[in-house]
């Protein structure tokens, strides 16, 4: 589509540099290739015919085809303009996916760098037990209540920055964002889950954090915080509703912490 555009200004540059009309008083006008104003006379060279020829200066209206002239300049120069603006996003654009690591996963800005994160365990806990959550698979669950819980109660990724960014790149068509976790008592809680009973609907409840969302390419989001987070425990989350699969990438928000990187950054 850009390639096409391209082609159109061009071909339209090289109309307008071929042709310009040449007013008359009365309202008509020569189609001239060029011109120039000799004395009491107008000197052209003539698209029509192919040769130059002369008319007097009085019956040229001089100013009306130099007024459009500077108009069709301007409008080139403007679309030139644009097109050079959206060259440059698309070359910023591919040098944005160009450095995010290829394949499903989450990645925190550092600054100009990429810090691709560790994807952390969760559980599934009831009272009939434990199960491990595997990647996009729900798991079998019988009525009641329970909770997505991921061990310890602080992570190891901590963030000095209230507002951290990070790259998203889906495993399919799934939802995505921020949560805020729970501490426990060694856990940190991701979600609550209640099985209906008869019914066996799945309701998932989860601390969302209200996020920005930036489509960079087909299945790679950047995705960042509308206002500052709070200190506490956070997760970038993948899953999809009702099938407990939910997959998160685990960090803290310290605006105090002494190990974690400036702008945002992360020490394991």
């Amino acid at each position: 589509m850009r390639i096409a555009r391209y082609v159109m200004f061009f071909l339209a540059f090289s109309a307008f540099a071929a042709n310009v009309r040449l007013y008359l008083k009365d309202g008509e006008y020569h189609l001239v290739r060029e011109y120039k104003v000799e004395a009491d006379r107008v000197r052209y060279y003539s698209v029509e015919r192919g040769d130059w020829e002369e008319i007097p200066t009085d019956l040229v209206d001089l100013k009306r085809t130099e007024s459009e002239i500077k108009d069709k300049q301007a409008a080139i120069a403007a679309e030139a303009k644009i097109l050079s603006e959206e060259d440059k996003a698309e070359r910023e654009r591919a040098n944005e996916i160009a450095k995010v690591p290829q394949g499903p996963g989450v990645h925190l800005v550092v600054g100009d760098k990429i810090h691709t994160m560790k994807q952390a365990e969760s559980e599934m806990k009831t009272s009939k037990g434990r199960s491990i959550l595997k990647v996009m698979a729900p798991i079998p669950i019988v009525s009641g209540k329970g909770e997505v819980e991921t061990k310890g109660e602080h992570s190891l990724n901590k963030v000095n920055s209230s507002r951290p960014e990070f790259y998203i790149s889906l495993n399919s068509e799934e939802r995505f964002g921020i949560i805020r976790l729970k501490p426990g008592k060694g856990v940190r809680v991701v979600e609550r889950v209640t099985i209906v009973p008869v019914t066996k609907e799945i309701v998932e409840e989860q601390d969302q954090v209200e996020i920005f969302r930036q489509q960079v390419d087909s299945d790679l989001y950047k995705i960042w915080p509308t206002k500052p987070l709070e200190p506490g425990e956070y997760a970038v989350m993948e899953c999809t509703d009702g099938k407990v699969n939910i997959q998160i990438w685990d960090f803290a928000y310290d605006p105090k912490a002494k190990d974690a990187l400036d702008a945002g950054g992360v020490k394991q």
